[in-house]
C-alpha cells in the first residue's frame, strides 16, 4: 500500500515537455497540411475578411424616425386627405393608413337591442348565457327585446352606446392608397465611435427629394416610397390588403465599416409583411381598430360617432452595427488562429497512435520518462557535457513511453 501511495505521489509531481519526432509518411504529411490549410483559409476568409474579427463592434445603435404620408383618395362619397386616413398623426415610426371605414353615427348612452343573429332570443332566459361576454357592443342586461311585428325573433338587450354597431356592412375600400407616398427621415448614431448619419445625403436638394421615388437600384437613397411599390416588394398588392388590412415592415439596416470612408456608411432598405403567419387564418385576420369622435347636444348630453377602421400598418424598424479596427480583438483572434493550426498535429497524432501500422514504435519514439536519478547518473558519467541518456528496453505501463535508466 505504501509503495502504491508513493507511486501516485511521484506520478503527480511530474513534468511533461514536448518532444519532436519527424515522421516521414506521405499520407500523414498530406493530412497534416490539408488540415492546416483549411484552418488558415477559415480564419483568413471567414473570421478576418467576412466577420471582420479585427474590429471592435458597436451594436447599440441610437435611432430616430420621422414619417410623413401624402396623397388623396376617395372613400364613399368623400375625398380623404392625410388628416382623415393616417393614424396617429404625429409621424412616428409606426403609423397606419386607413383603407376602409365603417361609421356608426349618433350613438347615445342607453339601452337597445344587440346586433347579430348570435344574440337572437325568444325569452329572457336565452340572453342569460351572454352575461359577462366581452364580444358584445355593451353590457347584456338579460332582457329579450321582442320586435313589434312579432314575425322575427327578439334580440338581447345591451346597455351602452346605442344603436349598436353593425360591422358586417359592405364598404368599398379606398384603393387610391396605392398611389400614396411615404417620406421617411431617419438619423442614427453609434455612441461608441460618436458617428452620426442620415438616410439621405446632405447634398440632396429639396427639388431632388420632391421629384424622386425610391428604387433599390436606380434611387437607393431616395427617402420617398410609393405605397404600391412597398407592397410589391413584399409580394402583396392593395387589393389583398385594403379590405381587411395588414402589417408591413420597412427595415432600415446600417452596416458600417468605419475603417473606410464615412460616405460608405449608408442604409439598406428591406420590406416584409409582418402578419404573414395570420394572412390565411379564419380569425384575427388583417388589421383594424376603433376610434370615436364625441359631441354634445344643446342640453349637454354626450353622443358620439364610432369609426371602425381597417388599415395597413407600417412599422419602420432600424437595425445595424458599426466596426472599426482595434488592436485587442486583432491579437486575440491571431492567437486563436495560430493555436488552431496545431489541431493538424493533434489529428495526425491520433492517427499515428491508433490507426497506422507501427503505432507502438511511434509511441516509443514520442514519449520518454526522465527521472532525477537518471539525470544525476548521466551528469556523473559525463560531467560538464549536455544531458545524454540511454533508453532502457522497458516500456512504460500507461502510454507506451520508454523508461530511461542508467546502465550498469
Amino acid at each position: 500500500m505504501g509503495s502504491l501511495m508513493l507511486g501516485c505521489v511521484t506520478d503527480f509531481f511530474t513534468y511533461e515537455t514536448t518532444k519532436s519526432v519527424v515522421v516521414k509518411s506521405w499520407s500523414v504529411g498530406i493530412i497534416n497540411r490539408l488540415v492546416q490549410l483549411l484552418i488558415i483559409v477559415y480564419f483568413v476568409g471567414w473570421v478576418f475578411i467576412h466577420e471582420k474579427a479585427y474590429q471592435v463592434t458597436d451594436t447599440g445603435i441610437e435611432s430616430s424616425v420621422m414619417t410623413k404620408v401624402k396623397g388623396f383618395g376617395y372613400h364613399g362619397n368623400r375625398v380623404m386627405d392625410v388628416a382623415d386616413y393616417v393614424f396617429p398623426q404625429q409621424g412616428a415610426d409606426i403609423f397606419c393608413i386607413m383603407t376602409k371605414l365603417i361609421v356608426t353615427e349618433n350613438q347615445f348612452q342607453g339601452k337597445c337591442a344587440e346586433f347579430g343573429d348570435k344574440f337572437s332570443c325568444t325569452t329572457d332566459k336565452d340572453c342569460h348565457k351572454h352575461f359577462g361576454s366581452i364580444l358584445t357592443n355593451g353590457v347584456i342586461t338579460g332582457v329579450c327585446i321582442q320586435p313589434s311585428n312579432n314575425t322575427e325573433n327578439g334580440r338581447c338587450e345591451i346597455e351602452g352606446w346605442c344603436p349598436a354597431e353593425n360591422d358586417l356592412v359592405e364598404i368599398r375600400p379606398m384603393l387610391d392608397v396605392n398611389n400614396f407616398t411615404i417620406f421617411i427621415k431617419n438619423s442614427i448614431r453609434f455612441p461608441l465611435f460618436n458617428v452620426t448619419r442620415g438616410n439621405f445625403p446632405t447634398t440632396m436638394t429639396a427639388a431632388e427629394i420632391k421629384s424622386c421615388t425610391y428604387h433599390p437600384e436606380t434611387r437607393p437613397f431616395c427617402p420617398i416610397f410609393l405605397v404600391g411599390d412597398v407592397l410589391n416588394y413584399t409580394g402583396q398588392n392593395v387589393d389583398d390588403l385594403a379590405s381587411q388590412g395588414g402589417e408591413i415592415g420597412i427595415n432600415i439596416e446600417w452596416k458600417c465599416n468605419l475603417d473606410l470612408d464615412i460616405d460608405y456608411c449608408v442604409p439598406k432598405y428591406s420590406f416584409t409583411r409582418l402578419d404573414a403567419p395570420f394572412a390565411k387564418n379564419a380569425i384575427s385576420k388583417g388589421y383594424n381598430f376603433r376610434f370615436a369622435k364625441y359631441f354634445k347636444t344643446e342640453n349637454g348630453t354626450d353622443f358620439r360617432t364610432l369609426h371602425k377602421a381597417f388599415a395597413i400598418r407600417f412599422d419602420v424598424m432600424v437595425t445595424g452595427n458599426a466596426g472599426k479596427f482595434n488592436t485587442i480583438p486583432t491579437l486575440i483572434n491571431l492567437v486563436a488562429a495560430f493555436t488552431s493550426v496545431g489541431l493538424g498535429t493533434v489529428l495526425c497524432d491520433i492517427i499515428l497512435l491508433n490507426f497506422l501500422k507501427g503505432a507502438e514504435q511511434y509511441k516509443a519514439k514520442k514519449f520518454e520518462e526522465v527521472s532525477e536519478a537518471q539525470i544525476e547518473a548521466s551528469l556523473a558519467q559525463s560531467p560538464g557535457s549536455q544531458l545524454s541518456l540511454k533508453p532502457c528496453i522497458k516500456s512504460s505501463y500507461d502510454s507506451g513511453a520508454i523508461s530511461l535508466a542508467t546502465s550498469d
